[in-house]
C-alpha cells in the first residue's frame, strides 16, 4: 500500500561528523546509541567501560531512535517541527548550496501549505555516521520502531494523532495512519506482522495489521500510555500508563489487560530484564525505578533521584542504563539489586536509547 502523501528529499547523502575514539571494527561489549535531544547531538557509548567512543552530529532535537537488526542504519526522529516548504536549519558544515538541493527547497515544496507542520526523520549509516537521506513526515516524532526485518521504520507524530511509515529499502515515506489521540510509543511484533501504538491521549493500544496498515483491536489500558516493551515469547505486551502510575500487562492476542502494577507515580520508562523474568519500569514523579516479578507480580522499588527517565537493559552485561529527565547524566545499574555501579555526565537530556549487539 503506497502513500497518499510524499515529501521531498534528495538522494544524495549529507556527511556530518561522527568523531570515534578508539573504536574499532569489533567490540567486546553491546554500543549504545543515545540521542540528547535539543543538543542536536547522538552519543554512542561502549557498555563495556560506560564511556563515550563517538557521537553523531547534524540531527536536529532527536528524541526518538531506533536501529535495523543488523546494525547497519540508525533511524532518527525529530521533535522540532516547521511549516511544510521551510528547510531546517543547516547542518555545520553543510554548504547552502548542499543544504537547499537536500531539502528540495523548489517550486512543489514551496507551495505547501504554510499551516502544514513537518519534522524531518534522518537515515543515518551507523559506522560511518553519514546521513543518506532525510525524510519529511507530517508532524514533530517523539518515537521511532524499526520492524524486526529492517524493512520499515515507523515515527510516532504526537500532534497529528498518527504514525508515519518509512520504508528501509528505498527511504521513501509509504503511508501516514491515523490512531487514537496523541501516539505515544509504537512496537512491532517478532513476526513482524503488527505494530502496536500506545495512544497517551485516548489510553489505549492498538494493533495495527503491517499488511495493508490498518488498524485493529485496542486494548484500553490506563490514563496516558507511555512507553511498550514485548514479552520474548511474546505471551505479554506491557506499557506504562504514565497519568495514574501503572503498568499494564496486555495479551497482544486478544488485546485485553490481564493484570496492573501499581508504581504509585508519573512514569517514564519500561524494560524487560534479559531472560525476561523481571520488568524494570522508572517512576519520574517519586525517583525510584519500580521491579515486578512477571511471575508473582510482586512490586518493589530501588531509590533513584532526581526523576528517572529513560530505561534500558544492556543484554550480556549486567546493566540498566537510566538517563534523568533533571539533570544531564545518566546512571549505570547493577540488574540484580539495582544498585548504582556508575553515573555518567552528558549534555541535555537522554532519550530513547538503541542498542547494537556485540560483533
Amino acid at each position: 500500500m503506497r502513500t497518499h502523501r510524499y515529501f521531498l528529499h534528495s538522494a544524495a547523502p549529507i556527511a556530518v561528523a561522527m568523531m570515534l575514539f578508539g573504536l574499532g571494527s569489533t567490540h567486546a561489549e553491546p554500543l549504545v546509541y543515545i540521542p540528547l535531544g535539543e543538543e542536536n547531538q547522538i552519543l554512542a557509548i561502549d557498555a563495556a567501560r560506560d564511556a563515550e567512543v563517538g557521537r553523531i552530529a547534524g540531527t536536529e532535537a532527536v528524541h526518538g531512535l531506533a536501529g535495523t537488526p543488523d546494525g547497519r542504519l540508525l533511524i532518527a526522529g525529530s521533535l522540532s517541527a516547521r511549516p511544510a516548504g521551510e528547510a531546517p536549519d543547516k547542518p555545520a558544515g553543510v554548504s547552502e548550496e548542499d543544504h537547499e538541493a537536500h531539502h528540495g527547497m523548489s517550486e512543489k515544496t514551496s507551495e505547501k501549505s504554510s499551516e502544514e507542520l513537518v519534522s524531518t526523520v534522518s537515515i543515518i549509516e551507523r559506522e560511518s555516521g553519514e546521513i543518506l537521506r532525510k525524510v519529511d513526515v507530517p508532524g514533530a516524532v517523539h518515537h521511532v520502531a524499526v520492524s524486526p526485518d529492517g524493512r520499515f521504520a515507523v515515527v510516532t507524530l504526537i500532534n497529528a494523532d498518527a504514525v508515519s511509515v518509512i520504508g528501509l529499502e528505498d527511504f521513501e515515506l509509504i503511508t501516514t495512519i491515523k490512531t487514537a489521540a496523541t501516539p505515544n510509543y509504537a512496537i512491532f511484533s517478532q513476526d513482524g506482522k503488527a505494530l502496536f501504538v500506545g495512544s497517551a491521549g485516548a489510553g489505549i493500544v492498538s494493533r495495527i495489521a503491517v499488511d495493508g496498515w490498518t488498524v485493529g483491536p485496542k486494548a484500553a489500558t490506563g490514563a496516558n500510555p507511555g512507553h511498550l516493551v514485548m514479552a520474548a515469547d511474546e505471551s505479554a505486551l506491557y506499557v506504562t500508563n504514565d497519568g495514574d502510575g501503572t503498568v499494564s500487562e496486555i495479551d497482544p492476542e486478544t488485546m485485553t489487560v490481564r493484570r496492573n502494577f501499581e508504581m504509585g507515580g508519573m512514569l517514564h520508562g519500561l524494560d524487560l530484564s534479559e531472560d525476561g523474568k523481571t520488568l524494570f519500569a522508572a517512576v519520574r514523579e517519586t525517583g525510584r525505578i519500580g521491579r515486578v516479578d512477571i511471575d508473582s507480580g510482586a512490586v518493589s522499588f530501588a531509590e533513584l533521584a532526581p526523576a528517572p527517565y529513560h530505561l534500558r537493559t544492556i543484554p550480556g552485561t549486567g546493566k540498566i542504563y537510566v538517563s534523568s529527565a533533571e539533570e544531564p547524566k545518566f546512571w549505570v545499574l547493577d540488574v540484580n539489586d539495582l544498585s548504582t555501579i556508575s553515573e555518567v555526565k552528558v549534555e541535555g537530556t537522554a532519550h530513547q536509547m538503541v542498542i547494537v549487539p556485540s560483533s
